[in-house]
């Protein structure tokens, strides 16, 4: 631009003005002003911020104080063999640590490459991965783009309780700065090795599996070790985000990532382009479906791991005093090891044959658990079950004899609809409903080890198991014992205790209780003088109820308490009165609330231990995560009974399966000693045995106590299992071991007594003598006295006196004194009591 010279003269004047000068020294010093206090705010800004990091980083935990070992670990539940059975957990401890030298150094390469490609150049923190981030923050606005080494996901993971969870940006730069501090630390303290171990053992890869063992399980049913470098580039394609890239529920998203891992491996050098080649060609996510469909089932667990879990949580609450909350944390993310007694081949054996439908009568029924809830019109909710179709059947429809057992699921689905029909309107909102199936009759059996206590299987019911920790028939359900508590709660006492004999003769004769009720046989009539040995062999209730009230119902009771039974009523007082199981009915094992088939096995494995009780025991030890023992389980021995006492109880029950009432029960080559328990009404079934090697209880009956109409199936089934787990174990035929003071003596059966030489053997029902087995000093000393050799008048059909001239000698049983004259129970001729013997001829 040109200026004319007035121009200029005018420019000259206007820079000398006094006005303008001041203007500008102003403008000056306020810039100055402003600069310096740019400068002043900045240093004070940084000097706060450097005051707020330098605060932040001395509030972040000591490198000494963490641990970056992962928490949440599955458990592990093993048979007596050591053989894996099972894995207990719950959501985030799917967890499996492996060793650095398990992991292949492809797959370590795999996650290095794609989350910290110079994880072994720096020293914790990436500075060049921050600045690549700080650009990415600047130019998007967000920070999404990740900076973090594997030192620091580690720490984020296993340190920080809320890491990559913040509820503020605040929280989460205080989080990053501690975690970029405590990177730095760590690494001074731990070798590259280590972090990265326990990286690997820590991250999270979908489908509830933590670490890459866990996962290598999951999606290709292998271990770490043995995976492909194409499998491997997979597990780091998850990373990121699990859910996102999960190979099985988006396999597309995982192929995409799992090509950048590859490309990664490929351009750092650690694989070939052979191998990149056969990785990207390799169909694996058809092996992750097909993987998948074995492994995604969820199998509940067994009965017996459902009874072995009850039994750690209540020794970890009373042994180690953790609370229930800390028993269960430690049991489904402690990753504990637990040895547990199970033999495997045993309880195939017995899921097998209880689950087999030939093994039940031909008609079966199925009850059902129905839950429905419905929200009316109105806003009220009514919450529905199988209780009130029963009701609706039998009071409503005024169908009495109605029972909740259907023939098929289809017929049960047909009630359920019914009922529906009757009480929900159009306009209800269903809010939920679940219906279960059972099977019925339903079954329970237990094996137990007599000699260590050690439980080898449990079933606690029949049909499919849909869920876990369910109803558990063999440890969870007492039942009325009926005739298998003969033994336990009567014989055992009086032959140990009260001085009888297996020879003690009782009269099985019309007989009522304290409460004046008639005590009936299982079979018509009575069978008059009878043994004990008699009424084990064919569970007689008349004379089992007589003994028991002469050795009182006290001494059974602290008999069966000794014998390990937890569910008797000793006292028990109720709004409805007081309840005790002292009393006659315990003979016949009527008591308040019945026992457990696990109970009642330890009871007669008591007797096949020679009298030992052993308590049963489900596992041997429980070891914490770094192979400590936690728990040790050991059988809690006492004696109930004298060896002699076992031995001749064992000796009778032998002939319950050889020609009493368990014939079907016995087992073909092997010594079977055990007990028949039916209830009145034949509501429950039982079968206690065991052999030389083994105690096996079975029980079956309804689930609402329904009648049976078929009591005699348990015992075959008894017999079936027993004979092939003989088979199985190879446990060949073998008697037990007689105790040296049990000696052998001839007495007649009659009266107990050493037989009448010449009279006892003639008996006009045939021979009446037979040899017993006694404990030593317990023999009979004294001849019959229920037996006598009289002359008879033929023409007075009286006692001959010395002026009968025709007699004929005969031989008489007697009717011991206090017997009921009113009823004969003799098929030989008699004269009773003794007393009346007077009765002579008065005809000579």
């Amino acid at each position: 631009m040109k200026f004319g010279m007035k121009q200029v003269t005018k420019k000259r004047l206007a820079l000398n003005s006094n006005t303008k000068k001041i203007t500008s020294k102003s403008l000056v010093w306020l810039f100055k002003g402003v600069l310096v206090l740019i400068v002043v705010a900045v240093i004070t800004v940084g000097f706060a911020g450097f005051g707020m990091i330098k605060g932040i980083i001395e509030t972040a935990p000591e490198v000494d104080d963490i641990s970056i070992t992962p928490s949440g670990y599955y458990t592990v539940v093993y048979d007596n063999n050591g053989k894996q059975i099972t894995k207990l957990l719950k959501s985030g401890s799917n967890r499996e640590s492996v060793t650095i030298d398990q992991i292949p150094e492809h797959l370590q390469y795999a996650f290095i490459d794609i989350e910290d490609e110079r994880f072994y150049e720096h020293d914790g923190i990436d500075i060049k991965g921050i600045i690549r981030a700080g650009f990415v923050a600047i130019k998007t606005r967000s920070l999404s783009q990740g900076a973090s080494t594997i030192t620091q996901q580690l720490l984020k993971n296993n340190v920080f309780e809320n890491g990559g969870r913040e509820s503020s940006t605040g929280a989460l730069i205080r989080r990053k700065i501690q975690e970029q501090y405590l990177a730095l630390k760590l690494e001074k303290s731990f070798d590259k090795e280590i972090i990265l171990e326990n990286y690997l053992n820590t991250i999270n890869l979908g489908s509830d599996t933590l670490g890459v063992q866990a996962a290598a399980k999951r999606y290709f049913n292998k271990g770490v070790s043995k995976l492909t470098i194409s499998e491997s580039a997979v597990l780091a394609a998850i990373t990121q985000n699990p859910t996102e890239f999960n190979p099985v529920i988006n396999p597309e998203n995982n192929a995409r990532r799992r090509e950048k891992v590859l490309r990664n491996m490929l351009n750092n050098g650690h694989i070939t382009k052979e191998e990149f080649d056969e990785a990207i060609n390799d169909d694996v996510y058809a092996r992750i479906k097909s993987t998948n469909v074995k492994t995604s089932k969820s199998n509940p667990y067994s009965y017996f791991v459902d009874a072995l879990i009850d039994q750690v949580m209540e020794d970890l609450q009373e042994q180690k005093g953790y609370t229930e909350t800390q028993a269960y944390n430690a049991l489904f993310s402690g990753g504990l090891s637990i040895y547990t007694t199970q033999d495997t081949e045993i309880q195939k054996i017995c899921d097998e044959e209880i689950n087999n439908p030939d093994n039940y009568p031909t008609k079966t029924y199925y009850s059902i658990t129905w839950n429905y809830s419905v929200e009316h019109a109105d806003g009220t909710v009514d919450n529905y079950s199988e209780v009130n179709i029963d009701y609706f059947n039998r009071v409503t429809l005024d169908n009495p004899n109605f029972e909740m057992l259907f023939e098929t699921t289809e017929e049960a689905d047909e009630y359920v609809k019914a009922f529906k029909e009757e009480f929900i309107k159009e306009d209800d909102e269903v809010l939920g409903e679940n219906i279960q199936y059972t099977l019925q009759p339903q079954a329970s059996f237990t094996v137990m080890d007599q000699y260590t206590g050690e439980v080898k299987a449990i079933v606690g019911g029949r049909g499919k198991k849909s869920a876990s920790r369910t109803f558990n028939r063999a440890v969870s359900s007492p039942r009325q014992p009926g005739s298998c508590f003969k033994v336990l709660s009567t014989y055992a006492p009086a032959i140990d205790n009260a001085g009888y004999t297996l020879a003690s003769t009782i009269d099985d004769a019309p007989f009522a209780d304290v409460n004046g009720r008639l005590v009936n046989n299982w079979y018509e009539g009575y069978r008059g003088m009878s043994t004990l040995r008699d009424g084990i062999r064919d569970s007689m209730n008349v004379i089992t109820v007589k003994l028991l009230t002469e050795i009182t119902p006290q001494l059974g009771f602290d008999y069966l308490m000794n014998f390990g039974f937890t569910t008797l009523v000793e006292n028990q007082e109720t709004e409805y009165g007081v309840y005790t199981d002292i009393n006659q009915s315990l003979a016949l094992g009527g008591i308040t609330y019945g026992v457990t088939n696990l109970e009642l096995c330890a009871a007669y494995a008591t007797i096949a231990n020679a009298g030992v009780y052993n308590s049963p025991i489900l596992y041997t030890k429980v070891l914490d995560h770094d192979g400590n023992i936690i728990l040790e389980s050991k059988s809690e021995s006492h004696t109930v009974l004298k060896e002699t006492t076992a031995w001749l109880l064992t000796d009778a029950m032998r002939d319950v399966v050889t020609s009493g009432t368990g014939g079907l029960a016995n087992v073909p080559n092997m010594y079977v000693a055990g007990k028949t328990g039916t209830t009145t009404d034949d509501n429950d079934i039982w079968f206690a045995g065991y052999t030389p090697y083994l105690t096996a209880t079975i029980w079956s009956g309804f689930d609402d106590n329904g009648r049976l109409s078929d009591t005699s199936y348990h015992n075959r089934l008894w017999s079936k299992i027993v004979t092939r787990i003989d088979e199985a174990k190879g446990y060949t035929y073998k008697e037990f071991e007689k105790p040296d003071s049990i000696e052998r003596e001839m007495v007649c059966s009659i009266s107990g007594m050493l037989p009448a030489k010449g009279i006892c053997s003639k008996d006009p029902a045939g021979n009446q003598v037979h040899y017993e087995y006694f404990v030593k000093n317990t023999v009979p000393t004294d001849e019959c006295n229920l037996h006598t050799k009289l002359n008879i008048c033929n023409k007075s059909h009286k006692i001959a006196n010395k002026d009968c001239t025709k007699t004929t000698t005969q031989i008489f049983r007697l009717r011991p004194e206090g017997s009921d004259l009113s009823v004969d129970t003799w098929d030989t001729p008699y004269v009773a009591p003794p007393s009346l013997l007077k009765s002579k001829c008065r005809l000579h």
